[in-house]
């Protein structure tokens, strides 16, 4: 396929550029056309709601792990959102709210506001919101080359109690959809017009985040200068040579609530700013109009306002009893952290994928390992069960046969309180972490899980958290992190220390099975290939020695349960046994079978000089093996040395 040339990329650009283009037309156009079109004359909430779409459900009784995480319900998912996971009731939450408001309920009078710890995803939903605000253009009224600097719409003309009955027989246009609050500056233009509408014209305008039309972005500045003119607008001293301070054009409307009318203003770190700063906000919502720094009359605004910060900010405002009228105006949605160490993983992958580590090596374990230090670091602790395996529950795994202790995901969630996942370790702080690791080796960019347990270490030590919180997150790396990987890299060894792994597995299921199915019928077993008949004890010797080192409690149920697994897979494959990897129990207990002997492995696996050619061979095929399972040579050497070292101390 010809790459295309520079020309078709320009001509491209233009043709979108041309897309976006204002388009106007006369006032009673503009009617006409909303006959037929109602998103003409949608609010704030009705457009984003639409630009996010309708969503996917999902009924996660089909899905083992999903079921268990959901317990089963049937939950809708946005494709507008993908990319942020964990956050499905979070996103279901803002997306009611917005239901709600275009349904023209109290949401559309309330204040959005995103509770979150630091780095939790607070920023980037706010960034996907604006996004989403850009998707539908705004109608704005204009009066010769002058739009309106407030970018208000054209129903805004219209009394509802003296026209809306009219409007709504004529164009079919809803009387609650007219405000009948025109902005200063619309209506000296009318004055100028003698109260002939008819010369107004309408422009179609496309929302931006770059020229700040519909969208805008208040931030708390310092308490000394900081005043409402950053939201309402200020007068245009320039201006004051010609026109009067009340004049409607010797005013500047360059405040967040000017800019962001019909669309949306974020306001950042909302309650680090000074209550009488946060004033106009709520005629904002409550009224749909605010005043100015002068006496030029109220200013409309129908746009959506979304605010954010951290708990601890929340927290000092709400314990104010003065700030009570404001507190019942918000709509406040918890943004927690992701509790979940599949999802964690996938925000991980996206962060790597979208930098220059994506060309790097990630050894296998590496960002799972640090999604689990993450989540059991923002875990509550429970009474009767440890951390790892309420972790593995909220993850979606059944622990029933492994921890009997375990509870259930509703058991912990309830011990667990509303604040779970509100502190903890932040995806910030984790990639930070993440970034280290790849540069720790002063030879390779590379990850892998030896040192990120390293880097995780001295970064913790450095952040001078609290001595208890600090202890417990070094417990973490060295009781749960460092025996689990130790137990997984000693099966990433083994497995390509065997190079008939899947043949040897198959070979030992089927004979199990066999040994099995004769021990339950209390029959003797000739074996084939030996020509030795087996009796029920050398049986039941034969499959204690494959059951022993996996530690099965009731051999006569596990026989009973395999076999019968067995016999039933046989029945649909026409006779053959099933795949030895198919049962996970049985799965395990040969794995461990397989695994149990390491010191044989050990003049293979171990780097330096090999007494033969053969044991050099060996070595050399063992580490093309590791490398084709995502290791780097490196890595290899460091990982084996590390788990050596492991299991020499015991």
């Amino acid at each position: 396929m010809p790459m295309p040339s520079t020309n078709d990329l320009f001509q491209s650009f233009t043709r979108g550029y041309e897309a976006r283009r204002d388009t106007e037309m006369s006032l009673s156009e503009f009617l006409e056309a909303c006959r037929d079109e109602p998103l003409m004359y949608a609010t704030a909430a009705e457009r984003i709601l639409d630009a996010i779409g309708k969503p996917e459900f999902v009924d996660t009784a089909r899905d083992a792990r999903l079921g268990r995480v959901f317990m089963n319900r049937t939950i809708r998912v946005y494709p507008a959102f993908s990319e942020f996971y964990g956050m499905e009731e979070t996103i279901e939450r803002i997306v009611s709210f917005f239901r709600h408001a275009a349904q023209g309920l109290e949401e559309r009078k309330q204040i959005l506001y995103l509770l979150g710890p630091v780095g939790g995803g607070k920023s980037s939903l706010a960034e996907r919101l604006k996004a989403l605000m850009e998707v539908h253009p705004i109608y704005v009224l204009k009066a010769g080359n002058e739009v309106s600097p407030v970018f208000e719409s054209p129903l805004g003309l219209f009394d509802p109690e003296v026209m809306g009955a009219e409007i709504q027989e004529r164009y079919g246009i809803p009387r609650r959809r007219l405000t009948g609050l025109m902005s200063p500056w619309a209506l000296k233009r009318l004055d100028e017009f003698n109260g002939d509408i008819s010369k107004f014209k309408v422009i179609k305008v496309r929302p931006s985040r770059l020229r700040q039309i519909g969208i805008a972005k208040t931030e708390p500045g310092d308490e000394n200068n900081q005043d409402i003119s950053s939201l309402v607008g200020k007068v245009d001293i320039r201006r004051l040579e010609t026109l009067s301070q009340a004049d409607p054009d010797a005013y500047s409307y360059s405040g967040g609530l000017n800019r962001a009318n019909q669309g949306v203003l974020e306001f950042v770190e909302m309650f680090k700013a000074p209550i009488k700063m946060l004033h106009p906000l709520l005629t904002a919502t409550q009224e749909g109009n605010y005043v100015g720094t002068e006496n030029i009359g109220a200013i409309p605004f129908t746009g959506i306002i979304l605010a954010h910060s951290n708990e601890s900010e929340w927290q000092t405002f709400k314990g104010n009893k003065n700030n009570e009228a404001f507190i019942d105006r918000i709509y406040v949605i918890k943004v927690p952290y992701c509790l979940r160490v599949t999802e964690e993983q996938h925000i991980y992958e996206k962060l790597v994928s979208g930098s220059e580590l994506s060309q790097a090596a990630c050894a296998p374990g590496t960002l799972e390992m640090l999604a689990r230090f993450s989540v059991l670091s923002r875990l509550r602790e429970h009474a009767n069960s440890n951390a790892f395996s309420k972790m593995r529950v909220y993850d979606g795994e059944s622990l029933r046969e492994v921890d009997p202790r375990a509870r259930s995901m509703q058991e912990y969630k309830d011990s667990a309180g509303v604040d779970e996942g509100m502190d903890g370790i932040s995806t910030r702080f984790a990639f930070k972490v993440m970034a280290a690791t790849f540069n720790h080796d002063t030879t390779e960019v590379s990850a892998d899980p030896v040192h990120l347990m390293y880097v995780l270490e001295q970064a913790l030590r450095r952040e001078q958290l609290p001595p208890e919180t600090e202890k417990r997150y070094l417990e973490f790396i060295k009781t749960e992190l460092a025996p689990r990987y130790a137990e997984f890299i000693g099966h990433e060894i083994q497995k390509a220390y065997l190079e008939s792994y899947h043949d040897y597995g198959q070979n030992l299921f089927d004979r199990y099975i066999d040994y099995a199915d004769a021990w339950i019928e209390d029959q003797d077993f000739k074996d084939s290939e030996t020509g030795q008949l087996l009796n029920r004890e050398l049986l039941n010797q034969e499959l204690t020695k494959i059951e022993k080192p996996a530690g099965i409690a009731n051999p006569k149920d596990f026989r009973n349960e395999v076999v019968k697994f067995a016999l039933r897979s046989r029945a649909q494959h026409g006779g053959r046994n099933p795949s030895w990897t198919s049962y996970e129990k049985l799965r395990e207990v040969i794995e461990r079978r397989m695994f149990s002997q390491v010191e044989e492995l050990l003049p293979v696996i171990s780097f330096g000089s090999k007494k033969d050619g053969d044991t050099e061979k060996k070595h050399g095929e063992f580490v093309d093996r590791m490398v084709a399972r995502g290791y780097t040579e490196r890595q290899v050497r460091r990982l084996v040395e590390w788990y050596m070292r492991v299991k020499q101390a015991g």
